[in-house]
Protein backbone atom coordinates (compact mmCIF):
# COMPACT_ATOMS: atom_id res chain seq x y z
CA UNK A 1 0.00 0.00 0.00
CA UNK A 2 2.68 2.37 1.03
CA UNK A 3 4.89 1.71 -2.49
CA UNK A 4 1.18 2.63 -4.41
CA UNK A 5 1.29 6.10 -2.20
CA UNK A 6 4.60 6.67 -3.37
CA UNK A 7 4.05 6.00 -6.74
CA UNK A 8 0.86 8.21 -7.53
CA UNK A 9 2.85 11.81 -6.82
CA UNK A 10 5.75 10.66 -9.14
CA UNK A 11 2.78 9.87 -11.93
CA UNK A 12 1.17 12.95 -11.31
CA UNK A 13 4.75 15.13 -11.27
CA UNK A 14 5.26 13.66 -14.87
CA UNK A 15 2.20 14.85 -16.43
CA UNK A 16 1.44 18.23 -14.34
CA UNK A 17 2.02 20.94 -16.33
CA UNK A 18 1.28 19.53 -19.82
CA UNK A 19 -1.51 20.02 -22.20
CA UNK A 20 -3.68 16.84 -23.17
CA UNK A 21 -2.66 14.89 -26.02
CA UNK A 22 -4.80 16.24 -29.19
CA UNK A 23 -4.70 19.87 -27.55
CA UNK A 24 -3.62 20.99 -30.41
CA UNK A 25 -5.89 19.45 -33.05
CA UNK A 26 -8.75 20.72 -30.35
CA UNK A 27 -7.49 24.19 -29.96
CA UNK A 28 -7.85 24.21 -34.20
CA UNK A 29 -10.90 22.53 -34.33
CA UNK A 30 -11.94 25.22 -32.27
CA UNK A 31 -10.68 27.57 -33.84
CA UNK A 32 -11.99 27.37 -37.00
CA UNK A 33 -15.78 26.71 -35.54
CA UNK A 34 -15.25 30.38 -34.19
CA UNK A 35 -13.90 31.66 -37.03
CA UNK A 36 -16.97 29.73 -38.89
CA UNK A 37 -19.35 31.30 -36.46
CA UNK A 38 -17.94 35.18 -36.78
CA UNK A 39 -17.88 34.70 -40.95
CA UNK A 40 -21.61 33.43 -40.26
CA UNK A 41 -22.83 36.39 -38.04
CA UNK A 42 -21.39 38.73 -40.85
CA UNK A 43 -23.19 36.83 -43.56
CA UNK A 44 -26.56 36.71 -41.84
CA UNK A 45 -26.11 40.55 -40.84
CA UNK A 46 -25.57 41.43 -44.60
CA UNK A 47 -22.24 42.41 -43.91
CA UNK A 48 -20.89 40.31 -46.92
CA UNK A 49 -21.92 38.77 -49.75
CA UNK A 50 -21.63 35.05 -48.90
CA UNK A 51 -20.45 33.28 -46.55
CA UNK A 52 -15.89 33.03 -47.08
CA UNK A 53 -14.64 29.73 -46.55
CA UNK A 54 -10.90 30.98 -47.72
CA UNK A 55 -11.46 33.73 -44.85
CA UNK A 56 -12.58 31.59 -42.16
CA UNK A 57 -10.11 28.93 -42.93
CA UNK A 58 -7.21 31.62 -42.66
CA UNK A 59 -8.79 33.21 -39.62
CA UNK A 60 -8.60 30.44 -37.57
CA UNK A 61 -5.55 29.37 -38.54
CA UNK A 62 -4.36 32.55 -37.15
CA UNK A 63 -6.97 32.48 -34.13
CA UNK A 64 -5.46 29.10 -33.68
CA UNK A 65 -1.52 29.97 -33.55
CA UNK A 66 -2.57 32.70 -31.09
CA UNK A 67 -4.77 30.65 -28.87
CA UNK A 68 -2.31 27.42 -28.71
CA UNK A 69 0.36 29.89 -27.55
CA UNK A 70 -1.70 32.12 -25.00
CA UNK A 71 -3.02 28.09 -23.19
CA UNK A 72 0.86 26.90 -23.63
CA UNK A 73 2.25 29.32 -21.68
CA UNK A 74 -0.22 29.67 -19.10
CA UNK A 75 0.13 25.79 -18.40
CA UNK A 76 3.50 25.17 -19.46
CA UNK A 77 5.72 27.51 -19.86
CA UNK A 78 7.42 30.24 -22.28
CA UNK A 79 10.01 27.19 -23.39
CA UNK A 80 7.56 24.80 -24.75
CA UNK A 81 4.89 27.19 -25.82
CA UNK A 82 7.13 29.17 -28.17
CA UNK A 83 7.73 25.52 -29.52
CA UNK A 84 3.96 25.12 -29.81
CA UNK A 85 4.26 28.54 -31.39
CA UNK A 86 6.71 27.58 -34.28
CA UNK A 87 4.61 23.86 -34.76
CA UNK A 88 1.68 26.03 -35.02
CA UNK A 89 3.34 28.48 -37.86
CA UNK A 90 4.40 25.46 -39.69
CA UNK A 91 0.90 24.24 -39.84
CA UNK A 92 -0.70 27.36 -40.65
CA UNK A 93 2.18 27.82 -43.98
CA UNK A 94 1.03 24.69 -45.02
CA UNK A 95 -2.99 25.24 -44.57
CA UNK A 96 -2.15 28.80 -46.25
CA UNK A 97 -0.17 27.22 -49.03
CA UNK A 98 -3.28 24.29 -49.60
CA UNK A 99 -5.77 27.13 -49.76
CA UNK A 100 -5.73 28.35 -53.34
CA UNK A 101 -4.92 24.52 -54.49
CA UNK A 102 -8.63 23.56 -52.27
CA UNK A 103 -10.27 26.68 -54.24
CA UNK A 104 -9.52 26.08 -57.42
CA UNK A 105 -10.53 22.23 -57.35
CA UNK A 106 -13.95 23.24 -55.52
CA UNK A 107 -14.33 26.43 -57.96
CA UNK A 108 -13.74 23.81 -61.27
CA UNK A 109 -15.84 21.17 -59.65
CA UNK A 110 -18.51 22.85 -58.85
CA UNK A 111 -18.91 25.06 -61.84
CA UNK A 112 -17.89 22.07 -64.43
CA UNK A 113 -19.75 19.05 -62.87
CA UNK A 114 -23.09 20.13 -64.42
CA UNK A 115 -21.63 19.61 -68.41
CA UNK A 116 -19.34 16.77 -67.24
CA UNK A 117 -22.08 15.04 -66.72
CA UNK A 118 -24.38 15.58 -69.66
CA UNK A 119 -24.42 12.37 -71.90
CA UNK A 120 -22.89 13.84 -75.15
CA UNK A 121 -19.78 15.66 -72.86
CA UNK A 122 -17.63 12.98 -74.04
CA UNK A 123 -18.94 11.13 -77.57
CA UNK A 124 -19.40 14.21 -79.32
CA UNK A 125 -17.57 17.73 -80.41
CA UNK A 126 -19.11 20.88 -81.28
CA UNK A 127 -19.29 20.36 -84.93
CA UNK A 128 -23.21 22.36 -85.89
CA UNK A 129 -23.34 23.29 -81.88
CA UNK A 130 -24.62 26.82 -80.98
CA UNK A 131 -25.37 26.79 -77.78
CA UNK A 132 -26.39 24.01 -75.89
CA UNK A 133 -25.22 20.83 -76.38
CA UNK A 134 -22.10 18.93 -78.03
CA UNK A 135 -18.88 17.48 -75.95
CA UNK A 136 -15.15 17.72 -75.78
CA UNK A 137 -14.65 14.42 -77.89
CA UNK A 138 -12.26 16.49 -80.75
CA UNK A 139 -10.47 18.64 -77.36
CA UNK A 140 -9.15 15.25 -76.08
CA UNK A 141 -8.30 13.71 -79.27
CA UNK A 142 -6.30 16.22 -79.97
CA UNK A 143 -4.78 16.74 -76.67
CA UNK A 144 -4.04 12.86 -76.81
CA UNK A 145 -2.34 13.48 -80.19
CA UNK A 146 -0.36 16.57 -79.97
CA UNK A 147 0.80 15.61 -76.38
CA UNK A 148 1.88 12.03 -77.63
CA UNK A 149 3.85 13.33 -80.33
CA UNK A 150 5.25 15.60 -77.87
CA UNK A 151 6.36 12.96 -75.84
CA UNK A 152 7.89 10.67 -78.57
CA UNK A 153 10.29 13.75 -79.67
CA UNK A 154 11.14 15.18 -76.40
CA UNK A 155 11.75 11.61 -74.62
CA UNK A 156 14.80 10.06 -76.43
CA UNK A 157 16.55 13.44 -77.00
CA UNK A 158 16.30 14.33 -73.49
CA UNK A 159 17.22 10.74 -72.27
CA UNK A 160 20.40 11.04 -74.41
CA UNK A 161 21.25 14.53 -73.49
CA UNK A 162 21.01 13.44 -69.95
CA UNK A 163 23.22 10.74 -70.50
CA UNK A 164 25.98 12.50 -72.56
CA UNK A 165 25.95 15.21 -70.08
CA UNK A 166 26.15 12.51 -66.65
CA UNK A 167 28.88 9.92 -68.54
CA UNK A 168 30.53 11.64 -71.34
CA UNK A 169 30.16 15.35 -70.59
CA UNK A 170 33.61 16.75 -70.14
CA UNK A 171 34.87 20.72 -70.49
CA UNK A 172 33.09 23.37 -72.42
CA UNK A 173 30.67 21.72 -74.82
CA UNK A 174 29.02 20.32 -72.09
CA UNK A 175 29.21 23.23 -70.26
CA UNK A 176 27.17 25.08 -73.13
CA UNK A 177 24.94 22.65 -72.99
CA UNK A 178 23.67 22.69 -69.63
CA UNK A 179 23.66 26.66 -70.08
CA UNK A 180 21.47 26.27 -73.00
CA UNK A 181 19.33 23.85 -71.15
CA UNK A 182 18.87 26.17 -68.17
CA UNK A 183 17.97 28.83 -70.17
CA UNK A 184 15.20 26.83 -72.32
CA UNK A 185 13.75 25.83 -68.82
CA UNK A 186 13.04 29.16 -67.88
CA UNK A 187 11.97 30.65 -71.93
CA UNK A 188 7.69 32.17 -72.01
CA UNK A 189 5.72 29.26 -73.66
CA UNK A 190 4.62 31.88 -76.25
CA UNK A 191 7.99 31.91 -77.71
CA UNK A 192 7.95 28.02 -78.45
CA UNK A 193 5.07 28.24 -80.10
CA UNK A 194 6.66 31.64 -81.97
CA UNK A 195 9.73 29.77 -82.92
CA UNK A 196 7.17 26.50 -84.27
CA UNK A 197 5.05 28.62 -86.41
CA UNK A 198 8.39 30.97 -88.15
CA UNK A 199 9.47 27.45 -88.55
CA UNK A 200 6.83 26.09 -90.52
CA UNK A 201 6.20 29.03 -91.93
CA UNK A 202 9.33 29.43 -93.76
CA UNK A 203 9.70 25.81 -94.39
CA UNK A 204 5.87 25.82 -96.18
CA UNK A 205 6.35 29.46 -97.19
CA UNK A 206 2.44 29.75 -95.66
CA UNK A 207 2.35 32.60 -93.09
CA UNK A 208 -1.20 31.11 -92.15
CA UNK A 209 -0.09 27.15 -91.37
CA UNK A 210 -2.11 25.68 -88.71
CA UNK A 211 -1.40 21.74 -87.88
CA UNK A 212 -1.66 19.65 -84.99
CA UNK A 213 2.26 18.77 -85.45
CA UNK A 214 3.16 22.29 -85.13
CA UNK A 215 1.54 22.17 -81.48
CA UNK A 216 3.97 19.05 -80.57
CA UNK A 217 7.23 20.75 -81.81
CA UNK A 218 5.90 23.55 -79.26
CA UNK A 219 5.32 21.32 -76.68
CA UNK A 220 8.95 19.35 -76.82
CA UNK A 221 10.51 22.53 -77.37
CA UNK A 222 9.20 23.16 -73.36
CA UNK A 223 9.40 19.27 -72.75
CA UNK A 224 12.87 18.64 -73.51
CA UNK A 225 14.60 20.54 -70.90
CA UNK A 226 12.31 19.28 -68.26
CA UNK A 227 13.40 15.62 -69.52
CA UNK A 228 17.01 16.66 -69.31
CA UNK A 229 17.19 18.25 -66.13
CA UNK A 230 15.13 15.45 -64.32
CA UNK A 231 17.10 12.79 -66.13
CA UNK A 232 20.39 14.10 -65.24
CA UNK A 233 19.73 14.24 -61.80
CA UNK A 234 18.28 10.63 -61.40
CA UNK A 235 21.33 9.34 -63.21
CA UNK A 236 23.90 11.04 -60.55
CA UNK A 237 22.24 9.51 -57.95
CA UNK A 238 23.58 5.67 -59.55
CA UNK A 239 26.51 5.03 -57.20
CA UNK A 240 29.39 4.81 -59.21
CA UNK A 241 30.75 1.35 -57.41
CA UNK A 242 27.65 -0.02 -59.90
CA UNK A 243 29.49 1.34 -62.83
CA UNK A 244 33.03 0.47 -61.23
CA UNK A 245 31.81 -3.08 -60.70
CA UNK A 246 30.42 -3.26 -64.47
CA UNK A 247 34.08 -2.24 -65.82
CA UNK A 248 35.71 -4.42 -63.83
CA UNK A 249 33.99 -7.72 -65.12
CA UNK A 250 34.83 -6.15 -68.62
CA UNK A 251 31.49 -4.47 -69.62
CA UNK A 252 31.92 -1.90 -72.01
CA UNK A 253 30.70 1.78 -71.18
CA UNK A 254 28.14 1.79 -73.35
CA UNK A 255 27.09 -1.52 -71.87
CA UNK A 256 27.04 -0.44 -68.60
CA UNK A 257 24.90 2.41 -69.09
CA UNK A 258 22.01 0.19 -70.99
CA UNK A 259 21.96 -2.79 -68.46
CA UNK A 260 23.58 -1.29 -65.33
CA UNK A 261 22.67 2.87 -64.95
CA UNK A 262 19.32 2.88 -66.64
CA UNK A 263 17.61 0.06 -64.94
CA UNK A 264 18.74 1.48 -61.77
CA UNK A 265 17.32 5.15 -62.41
CA UNK A 266 14.19 4.15 -64.35
CA UNK A 267 11.70 4.94 -61.98
CA UNK A 268 12.85 8.74 -61.15
CA UNK A 269 13.06 8.97 -65.04
CA UNK A 270 9.69 7.76 -65.58
CA UNK A 271 8.64 9.86 -63.02
CA UNK A 272 10.41 12.65 -64.58
CA UNK A 273 8.81 11.81 -67.96
CA UNK A 274 5.50 11.96 -66.39
CA UNK A 275 5.74 15.27 -64.79
CA UNK A 276 6.80 16.93 -67.53
CA UNK A 277 3.51 15.84 -69.64
CA UNK A 278 1.83 16.91 -67.23
CA UNK A 279 3.60 20.26 -67.11
CA UNK A 280 2.72 20.91 -71.32
CA UNK A 281 -0.32 19.47 -71.40
CA UNK A 282 -1.95 22.62 -69.83
CA UNK A 283 -0.13 25.37 -72.17
CA UNK A 284 -2.63 27.19 -74.07
CA UNK A 285 -0.44 30.15 -75.92
CA UNK A 286 1.74 27.60 -77.69
CA UNK A 287 -1.02 25.79 -79.76
CA UNK A 288 -3.23 28.57 -79.67
CA UNK A 289 -0.62 30.09 -82.24
CA UNK A 290 0.10 27.16 -84.10
CA UNK A 291 -2.19 24.34 -84.18
CA UNK A 292 -5.69 26.88 -83.85
CA UNK A 293 -8.84 26.00 -83.14
CA UNK A 294 -12.04 24.19 -84.80
CA UNK A 295 -15.15 22.68 -83.44
CA UNK A 296 -14.73 19.67 -86.04
CA UNK A 297 -12.72 15.91 -85.11
CA UNK A 298 -9.12 15.66 -86.73
CA UNK A 299 -7.15 12.67 -86.14
CA UNK A 300 -4.37 14.15 -88.91
CA UNK A 301 -1.48 15.63 -87.21
CA UNK A 302 -0.10 17.02 -91.16
CA UNK A 303 -3.23 18.64 -91.93
CA UNK A 304 -5.87 21.06 -91.03
CA UNK A 305 -6.59 22.63 -87.50
CA UNK A 306 -6.64 20.60 -84.53
CA UNK A 307 -8.58 21.62 -81.47
CA UNK A 308 -6.95 20.94 -77.74
CA UNK A 309 -8.45 20.72 -74.25
CA UNK A 310 -6.46 24.41 -73.52
CA UNK A 311 -7.50 25.78 -76.36
CA UNK A 312 -11.00 24.87 -76.05
CA UNK A 313 -11.77 26.18 -72.72
CA UNK A 314 -10.20 29.55 -73.97
CA UNK A 315 -12.35 29.71 -77.01
CA UNK A 316 -15.29 28.65 -75.15
CA UNK A 317 -14.32 31.70 -72.87
CA UNK A 318 -13.57 33.93 -74.75
CA UNK A 319 -16.00 33.52 -78.01
CA UNK A 320 -19.21 33.33 -75.95
CA UNK A 321 -22.56 32.69 -78.31
CA UNK A 322 -26.46 33.97 -77.61
CA UNK A 323 -26.69 31.63 -74.85
CA UNK A 324 -23.47 32.44 -73.14
CA UNK A 325 -24.33 30.09 -69.71
CA UNK A 326 -23.51 27.02 -71.98
CA UNK A 327 -20.18 28.15 -73.42
CA UNK A 328 -19.21 28.96 -69.61
CA UNK A 329 -20.47 25.79 -68.08
CA UNK A 330 -18.27 23.89 -71.11
CA UNK A 331 -15.62 26.05 -70.69
CA UNK A 332 -15.49 25.10 -66.74
CA UNK A 333 -16.68 21.58 -67.69
CA UNK A 334 -13.10 21.38 -70.12
CA UNK A 335 -11.09 22.46 -67.46
CA UNK A 336 -12.13 19.68 -64.93
CA UNK A 337 -11.67 17.47 -67.36
CA UNK A 338 -7.88 19.05 -67.81
CA UNK A 339 -7.18 18.71 -64.18
CA UNK A 340 -8.18 15.16 -63.82
CA UNK A 341 -5.90 14.10 -67.21
CA UNK A 342 -3.19 15.72 -64.95
CA UNK A 343 -4.49 14.38 -61.68
CA UNK A 344 -3.91 11.01 -63.46
CA UNK A 345 -0.62 10.98 -65.01
CA UNK A 346 0.35 12.30 -61.28
CA UNK A 347 -0.62 9.44 -59.79
CA UNK A 348 0.76 7.31 -62.51
CA UNK A 349 3.85 8.60 -61.92
CA UNK A 350 3.92 7.60 -58.64
CA UNK A 351 2.86 3.90 -59.71
CA UNK A 352 5.40 3.75 -62.26
CA UNK A 353 8.07 5.13 -59.73
CA UNK A 354 6.94 2.15 -57.18
CA UNK A 355 6.58 -0.27 -60.07
CA UNK A 356 10.11 0.36 -61.16
CA UNK A 357 12.21 1.07 -58.25
CA UNK A 358 15.09 -1.17 -57.15
CA UNK A 359 13.97 -3.75 -54.86
CA UNK A 360 16.43 -4.59 -51.66
CA UNK A 361 17.62 -7.77 -50.88
CA UNK A 362 17.68 -9.22 -47.25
Amino acid sequence: MSSVLEAAPLTNSLTAGKLPRRSSLWVLLASWAVSAAFFTMLYLSGAVDGFNIVGTAVFGTVLYCVAIYVLSRLVEGSRKAKDRLMTALVTAAFVIALLPLISIIYTTVVNGLPAFLTPTFFTSSQRNVVGAGGGVLHAITGTLLVTGVATLISVPIGLLTSIYLVEYGRGRLARSITFFVDVMTGIPSIVAGLFAFALFALLFNDPGVRFGFGGSIALSVLMIPVVVRSSEEMLKLVPNELREAAFALGVPKWLTILKVVLPTSIAGIVTGVMLSIARVIGETAPLLIIAGFTSSMNYDLFSERMMTLPVFVYTQYANQGADSQAYIDRAWAGALTLILIVMLLNGLARLIAHWFSPKLGR
